[in-house]
């Protein structure tokens, strides 16, 4: 070996060591690495970060922000009704969650599609008395598994359609990835409804303490009956928001001139009508929807109300120091002038039931408020409000399922069609999403994991120096003195193997731009296609199914499930001898040698 060669081999099994040992971040550590190859000269200073202008690293960073447009536009929440109107059993229940998240990982990224899936799962778990645990693993495999069958599932396939792209000038298409990994995702999610779920230990299927994770407060809030509203003239009773609703309430009707009065449900709907009830504010949007009903806030007239492209609604507490705790409405205009209004009200221990503006305010209240994306926070400091955990409150945003959909195929066909890049087409969407008032300026930026971000671009440098320094030329000779260039077949399944156990330790999307020059370079010393070597490396690098920590899907379920460190192996490693016993003849029968 050379003395570059030594050290950036040092400094590659550095970075896995402290991958893999988690005491520092991973954007932390290859951060670190990238400096370090800098000042020992193996990365020229130049070229340092360069990997923040990658098309992989911009097509992961878009693919994130696509994903929460879909959400907004209402697509997760139409496949969960959807869901709820199906009401499966336990088996088929799981069977329909997890090819739903599959499906969804194939064309968005596939912990963006977990996430979505996450609170949908949870409360169908509770509302069929299923423990978590049963669901929410085999929920992360599947997001797991869809992601192999796109360009888009996953970083991993994005990085090796990139790597090849700089070895032969041609980076793979979108569903180039799709015939090994359709089969794959086919026969992995068979085993993990009919068998894998099975395997979960006892002791984790009987808990269901990790669903109140997810139980929210209700708040008290009005909505009023417009002129074009097909409810006029109707029943309470007959409106579908009040039919098997168990977290919708009607406490009362009033007019805007008046206080409200007690009704049932026999009471026919008038126009102008202000209807008081109580309501989880993630139910209410599908009915705003359907009925033409329109929230209400506390605001008067000069309340400068923000377009429907930077409203926004925020949660917050009223802490024991705000200077709200015994004021009422009218201190809430002075304070916060024409900035913020609110939309409903909580109270733990005690049911709300006055109009907003007749209400005391405690400390403990929770605050459903609105306001400008620019100023709401600066608001909540000066209102003494703690805001809570964000979660989608998307009152203030109408469905756009068609638009989201159209949007998302348009930019898809452009870069199939290569008339664009895919990191071109995929900004290109992302600006129609903001124009259109599907995505916010400022979720752009929140959803961006840019740890993942920093991750890639510092390790594309370093990765590019293994193969400058031919230290990728090295590893592969090595490794084909010791198993011999005769069989193809076997170093192809080594590559596969050492690829899948390297990605439980370590960040899926740091093993492909690891193991990728060493899969090229193999196939290159023995004389046949780099492709099924590609290919073998973008399934290895995004099959971590025996450890949490592998692939940030396993992460985001263990505490809900209420999963210890050794149960994933338990599932997990059948799943993966099923997958190299299948991939294997998949890959040369469609990328032969």
């Amino acid at each position: 070996m050379t003395p570059d060669q030594m050290i950036i081999s040092s400094i590659l099994v550095l970075a896995l060591l402290l991958f893999a040992w988690g005491g520092y971040r991973y954007d932390l550590v290859a951060m670190f690495c990238l400096l370090l190859a800098v000042l020992l000269g193996v990365v020229p200073e130049n070229e340092a970060f360069g990997g923040f202008g990658h098309p992989a690293v911009v097509t992961v960073a878009a693919v994130l922000i696509i994903s929460q447009g879909l959400q907004n536009a209402g697509v997760v929440g139409l496949i969960s009704e959807q869901i709820k109107r199906f009401s499966p059993g336990p088996l088929a229940l799981l069977a329909t969650l997890t090819l739903v998240v599959t499906i969804l990982s194939a064309f968005m990224n596939n912990v963006g599609a977990l996430a979505l899936m996450l609170p949908i799962t949870m409360v169908a778990a509770k509302e069929n008395n299923i423990p978590p645990a049963r669901l929410l693993m085999p929920l992360a495999f599947g997001s797991i598994l869809g992601g192999l069958t796109t360009l888009i599932g996953t970083p991993p396939n994005i990085i090796i359609a990139a790597y090849r792209a700089e070895v032969t000038g041609e980076k793979y298409a979108m569903f180039d990835f799709s015939p090994v990994g359709v089969p794959v995702a086919i026969i992995g999610l068979t085993y993990i409804v009919f068998i894998g779920w099975r395997l979960i230990p006892k002791g984790r299927m009987t808990k269901n303490a990790s669903l109140n994770l997810f139980e929210i407060n209700t708040y008290l809030t009005e909505i009023q009956v417009k002129e074009a509203c097909d409810c006029i003239g109707k029943r309470l009773s007959e409106l579908p928001m009040f039919e098997g609703a168990d977290r919708i309430e009607i406490l009362g009707v009033a007019t805007p001139s008046s206080y409200a009065r007690n009704v049932n449900l026999s009471y026919r709907v008038q126009p102008d009508d202000i209807l008081i009830i109580r309501a989880d504010p993630t139910e209410l949007r599908p009915f705003l929807d359907k009925e033409g009903l329109e929230l209400l806030n506390s605001a008067t007239h000069i309340y400068d109300e923000p377009d429907h492209h930077t409203t926004m609604l925020m949660e917050g507490v009223i802490t024991q120091d705000s200077p709200l705790v015994g004021r009422d409405i009218r201190y809430l205009r002075r304070l916060s002038g024409r900035s913020v209004a609110l939309v409903g009200l909580a109270r733990e221990g005690e049911q709300v039931v006055r109009r907003l503006r007749r209400q005391t305010f405690h400390a403990g209240d929770v605050m459903l408020m609105q306001g400008h994306e620019e100023t709401i926070d600066e608001q909540f400091t000066q209102l003494g409000l703690l805001p809570l955990a964000s979660r989608p409150l998307d009152l203030d945003r109408r469905r756009k399922v068609g638009i989201a959909l159209s949007v998302f195929i348009a930019a898809i066909v452009l870069a199939m069609s290569k008339l664009v890049s895919l990191p071109v087409a995929f900004i290109l969407a992302i600006m129609v999403y903001v124009l259109s008032g599907i995505i916010r300026v400022r979720e752009i930026y929140e959803q961006i994991d840019w740890a993942v971000i920093i991750l890639l671009a510092a390790m594309l440098p370093v990765g590019h120096a293994l193969e400058t320094t031919k230290t990728t030329e090295w590893l592969a000779t090595s490794l084909l003195d010791l198993v011999g260039t005769d069989s193809p077949v076997i170093v192809l399944s080594l590559l596969l193997i050492i690829t899948m156990l390297l990605s439980s330790v370590v960040n899926n999307a740091a093993t492909a731009l690891v193991m990728a020059p060493i899969g090229v370079a193999a196939a290159q010393t023995m004389g046949v296609s780099i492709d099924p070597f590609l290919m073998a490396i973008a399934v290895g690098a995004s099959c971590a199914f025996l450890t949490p920590v592998g692939h940030q899907s396993n992460t985001l379920v263990m505490g809900p499930g209420g999963y210890q460190f050794g149960d994933y192996w338990r599932m997990g490693l059948p799943l993966e001898i099923i997958i190299v016993v299948i991939s294997i003849p998949l890959l040369l029968w469609i990328w032969p040698l």
